[in-house]
């Protein structure tokens, strides 16, 4: 759709890479309203997903000016220097795959390649809650648990464009079985699934809770739910999930010194449900109140469209 007139003759475009949309959206020059904002389902009847992404980004190019750069923001492990996918899990047969290199070929533009969560972190430093901050630790706590670093106004990507996997930090090596595989990652207990999943055992185990009989199609949505009702279960489940929580972000200040804390995703929306113990933790974790001095925690400021603007300031840079 266009949400705009074209008046500039330089573009950036910028494509989030979701596994139910994927979004593409023209940049003037300047400035984070798009010229033209581009989504469609990730799959489809017509084509396969890499289809329809460069049929996407067909679609928006300017009829006159030039793009400058395409920025494309991917879940999962990437390489941002040579700009292959190595998986993406939302996306089947997208192993190895050269996104950066096919983009180009097609269009002639450059094309850079990051991680979506270190991408919304750099959105948010960029457009959002942490404007004016140097040293910054992002991290979006939703189904999984992600992130991204910014140090001294660069965004950290290690040797081979894997860091800053927050939410793979272990802070209890005896505790639950992560996605990943491993046991005791902060994704294993302060992420949406890591809160439904401790209900579950719990249930099994015959503690009461108004939330027996839901396991199935249970949320953390749901248990905030009835936490706010009242239900001990679910706020224990809440009361743990950000306990953990504050002990990653007190290791995350001892690497690396932010400034600023943001906390974006779904499971944030409980508020101090998850916000209340995290912070105690954080403050009782941390080895020295230096770490705690004028150093701000927030909730993100761009919501669904972190991905999305992330991708705009890697086009940029």
């Amino acid at each position: 759709m266009k949400s705009g007139m074209e008046t500039s003759d330089r573009y950036s475009i910028g494509v989030d890479i979701g596994g139910t949309q994927l979004r593409a959206a023209l940049y003037p020059e300047e400035g984070m309203a798009p010229v033209q904002l581009a989504t469609t389902p990730t799959q489809g009847p017509e084509g396969e997903p890499l289809d329809r992404l460069l049929g996407l980004i067909g679609s928006i190019l300017p009829a006159s000016g030039r793009v400058a750069k395409i920025g494309v923001g991917v879940a999962g492990p990437i390489n941002p220097v040579s700009g292959v996918v190595y998986r993406c899990p939302n996306i089947s047969g997208w192993e190895c795959l050269p996104l950066a290199e096919i983009i180009e070929k097609r269009f002639g533009i450059p094309t850079a390649l990051g991680n979506d969560a270190n991408l919304a972190a750099l959105g948010e430093w960029k457009y959002g809650a942490g404007i004016g901050h140097h040293d910054l630790v992002y991290l979006t706590i939703s189904t999984g648990v992600g992130g991204g670093v910014i140090s001294g106004d660069r965004l950290l990507v290690g040797g081979r464009g894997i860091a800053a996997e927050v939410g793979h930090i272990t802070v209890d090596p005896d505790g639950p079985l992560c996605g990943c595989g491993h046991r005791g990652h902060l994704e294993a207990f302060s992420s949406g699934t890591g809160i439904v999943n401790y209900i579950r055992e719990e249930l099994e185990r015959g503690r009461p809770s108004i939330l027996a009989g839901m396991e199935e199609q249970l949320n953390a949505a749901q248990v905030a739910d009835a936490a706010d009702a009242g239900d001990p279960l679910a706020a224990e489940a809440y009361q743990r999930a950000g306990t953990y929580l504050g002990r990653g972000v007190a290791d995350m200040l001892h690497l690396y010194d932010p400034t600023i804390v943001i906390l974006g995703g779904g499971v944030i929306r409980a508020g101090d449900l998850i916000l209340r113990p995290m912070r105690a933790a954080m403050e009782t974790s941390v080895m020295s109140p230096q770490y705690l001095e004028n150093l701000v925690v927030t909730t993100a400021q761009l919501g669904g469209q972190a991905g999305l603007i992330g991708a705009l300031v890697l086009a940029r840079m």
